[in-house]
């Protein structure tokens, strides 16, 4: 018999998981609470009809099924102390506890955290009250970035072109909590994502993700319209010196800090002229380089995981298909500000051949018919022999599906392309 894995969460991240934990010869059953209608549909993979966020239901629905390891998606669970009441019950879970994930959690405890141990950053400031925030601002080189210090879902940061913009978003943003506000870096962005077994580090391949909505980087920021992996921008000497100068860093620092971490460690890199920075982490997988990067990863994630989960020693490196893979994610009409859900998808099926692959991001079932249920609906990721022939074959099959008020953006790994011309 194989084992059963629990995966928590219900968007294209997880779809990805769940469909890449199935393959493995070791998986008998893989569980998605929630999942989606795309889980839904993979072979052995099953939905659960719990939140993220229920522990209790979640440690009920773990042991009734004999699951082995779960899995935890999205920050929300992480943050919220899910995993550490899993863990409490005796089950085994791939994810930090919630002391950790305050590294996502709170933008000024990670910024602390690497002023601390000396990560290099762009330098802020943090704010409780207005006044001073707006005095900080008035006198702050453009442009200058504001962020909500808890999560925002990809949406609490602003990129102020004005000080009328910056301290718009201060005040906004000073409803939920205290802000940091930021030196604006200059440079290429990339991200950069490793498992973390209690100061152990394993890099996964590099990837790049387009946070804003419109083509040419222009528009407001969302929660990312398309990914790829690799990125150029992370050769060799730049992924060696961001494991050097970061993650390396980050693992003693978690470890000096009293935090055990067994989990993936992402962190946003802005590579500028005197080297990596970080603009933040995430304490998981990023969504949308998730999906490029589990269509690239050869492999055996369950392995992996289940190993990192019980504070095994990680294996030296990972086997990774060396073709590019890009993916395009289609929003739904009104994405970011005001999506529209319950539009009826045409053009799926799931399945599209070894290359291609269709993740489920924000869908619903609904009278036997898949429909738009959240601001990005689909993720359509493809493996190319090059960059520009994986986004040739994600944007033929993304041109086939459609839904009212469909948007997706056309430059999917520009920069990448850019280089290789």
């Amino acid at each position: 018999m194989g084992a059963k894995v629990l995966v928590l969460g219900s968007g294209g991240r997880e779809h990805a998981i769940a469909w890449k934990l199935a393959q493995s010869p070791l998986v008998e059953r893989v569980y998605c609470a929630p999942g989606n209608p795309g889980t839904a549909a993979e072979a052995g993979v099953e939905n659960l009809a719990i939140a993220a966020t229920d522990a209790e239901g979640l440690v009920a629905a773990a042991f009734v099924r004999g699951v082995e390891l779960v899995v935890i998606g999205p920050e929300a669970p992480l943050v919220a102390g899910v995993g550490d009441r899993l863990r409490r019950a005796g089950l085994l879970v791939f994810g930090p506890d919630a002391a950790a994930a305050q590294l996502e959690g709170s933008k000024v405890f990670a910024k602390e955290f690497l002023q601390r141990h000396q990560i290099p950053t762009a330098s802020y400031r943090r704010f409780a009250e207005l006044a001073g925030a707006q005095r900080y601002i008035r006198q702050h080189t453009l442009p200058v970035v504001v962020k909500a210090d808890g999560l925002a879902a990809g949406k609490g940061v602003v990129v102020a072109m004005s000080h009328d913009q910056a301290l718009a978003a201060a005040e906004q943003f000073l409803a939920w909590g205290p802000i940091v506000v930021e030196e604006f870096l200059h440079g290429e962005e990339a991200s950069f994502i490793a498992v973390l077994v209690d100061g152990q580090v394993l890099p996964l391949a590099g990837s790049q993700d387009h946070k804003r909505l419109l083509d040419g980087d222009l528009g407001p920021n969302t929660g990312g319209m398309g990914a790829y992996s690799p990125a150029p921008v992370l050769d060799a000497a730049m992924g060696e010196r961001v494991l050097r100068e970061v993650m390396r860093p980050a693992a003693r620092g978690l470890l000096a800090d009293g935090l055990p971490y067994r989990g993936f460690l992402y962190a946003g890199i802005m590579v500028t002229a005197q080297g990596p920075k970080v603009l933040e982490f995430n304490c998981r997988l990023g969504d949308p380089e998730t999906q490029p990067l589990l269509m690239r990863l050869r492999a055996d994630l369950f392995a992996l995981l289940r190993a990192a989960a019980a504070g095994d020693a990680l294996p030296p490196a990972l086997d990774w298909d060396p073709r590019p893979a890009l993916c395009v994610v289609l929003a739904a009409a009104g994405y970011p500000d005001a999506p529209r859900n319950g539009d009826a998808i045409l053009g799926l099926p799931l399945a599209d051949g070894p290359d291609v692959k269709i993740f489920h991001a924000g869908t619903a079932a609904r009278d036997g018919a898949v429909v738009t249920a959240g601001g990005r609906v689909l993720g359509v990721t493809a493996l190319g022999d090059d960059l520009a022939e994986a986004a040739a074959r994600a944007y033929a099959r993304a041109g086939a599906l459609r839904w009212p008020g469909i948007q997706y953006r056309h430059d999917i790994g520009h920069r990448a392309l850019q280089r290789e011309r």
